[in-house]
């Protein structure tokens, strides 16, 4: 059987949430589960966050998966709901909503009496800077404030585009717009902290924090890595050893030939590729660690299959290959490969079989 596999260590998860806790030990966690869980699969994961206060989700398909396993806690709609039909679902399914556009607003009111009956709290949207979703500063706090006057619990909701980089000017223009709404439509709960946000500015924790990359143990940040805040990497991803090959000086390896050998070398096929969800691109030299050592990718990553140097190494048929867990960090593939940790976790296929430890 081709050996591809997916690992999630459910105690390095539940780790991180009480990292979480102990960040924040005064707000409520709205744990991120959208996009299966950022891949590691919905069901295994919620088991091991069943201590957070909430669940955030994307669209309302999310929320019913999660309701469908049993969850019973709190979920947000994080971009809100789509159709008017979908309110009328997500009131059943005491789902709580984003509200960032109008259009949104007027089904909530139309809805008002249900929605109100299930004691749901409404989420407004600030638009401060980011520029996807929300209403402006101009527009927000009058919204607020018509929800209040007509009986809604109302949470001040903000993202931040730049928090992962310390330097950016626009940071300080979205902390003193969310500073402005909330004091001008006090009282009313508040959130603006995501992962980089939670570790990075303490007095913004407010009401809710909205963990997401860090519960899976990949880091917010580019230059810090994870075992620098005190996270473990939940996802270990596998292959095997499939076959060996000894070539000659001069020879060429894979798709393109954009490779040659120097000297006569051993290289390992590896039983992976983009067929599975391991990057093909790459900007910077890759690798992966066999037998607690380093060694480099040799090639283009094909479908199914890569090439690794393992010139002068003791591997065998079957050894197992680390892509990325906890010894060669999903961080340090994404940057190799031009991109986030973030995104190589959330596309991996279905084809790799999932197990937990």
């Amino acid at each position: 059987m081709r050996q591809a596999t997916v690992i999630i260590n459910q105690a390095a998860l539940q780790y991180n949430l009480n990292r979480v806790k102990q960040l924040a030990p005064k707000s409520k966690i709205v744990s991120m589960v959208k996009a299966n869980a950022y891949g590691h699969g919905i069901e295994n994961s919620l088991s091991a966050l069943a201590a957070t206060d909430a669940f955030g989700v994307a669209c309302l398909q999310e929320a019913l998966e999660i309701r469908a396993l049993g969850f019973k806690q709190p979920i947000t709609l994080i971009e809100g709901v789509f159709s008017e039909a979908e309110m009328l679902i997500a009131v059943e399914q005491n789902l709580e909503c984003m509200i960032h556009q109008q259009q949104q607003l007027d089904w909530l009111l139309q809805h008002q009496t249900a929605y109100q009956a299930q004691k749901l709290k409404v989420w407004i949207k600030l638009n401060s800077g980011m520029n996807r979703l929300g209403f402006k500063i101009d527009e927000i706090i009058s919204v607020i404030q018509n929800l209040k006057a007509a009986g809604f619990e109302c949470v001040l909701a903000m993202h931040f585009a730049n928090a992962d980089c310390d330097e950016h000017p626009l940071n300080e223009q979205q902390k003193q717009q969310f500073l402005q709404v909330r004091d001008a439509c006090m009282p009313i709960l508040a959130s603006c902290c995501n992962s980089a946000a939670i570790l990075k500015w303490p007095e913004l924790h407010f009401d809710y924090v909205r963990p997401g990359v860090m519960l899976y143990g990949a880091s917010p940040f580019a230059d810090r890595s994870v075992h620098e805040l005190d996270l473990k990497p939940v996802m270990t991803f596998n292959a095997a050893i499939m076959a060996l090959n000894h070539i000659q000086t001069g020879e060429k390896v894979g798709y393109g030939s954009m490779v040659t050998a120097e000297k006569e070398m051993d290289i390992a096929v590896v039983s992976i590729g983009y067929g599975d969800g391991y990057p093909r691109a790459y900007i910077q030299p890759n690798s992966v660690v066999v037998n607690q050592k380093t060694l480099p990718l040799f090639g283009r990553v094909s479908m199914d299959m890569m090439t690794i140097d393992v010139t002068n190494q003791n591997v065998k048929l079957n050894d197992t290959v680390e892509l990325w867990g906890e010894q060669r960090l999903v961080d340090d593939v994404a940057k190799a490969s031009g991109t986030i940790g973030y995104e190589l976790l959330c596309r991996l296929s279905n084809r790799p079989s999932r197990q937990i430890k």
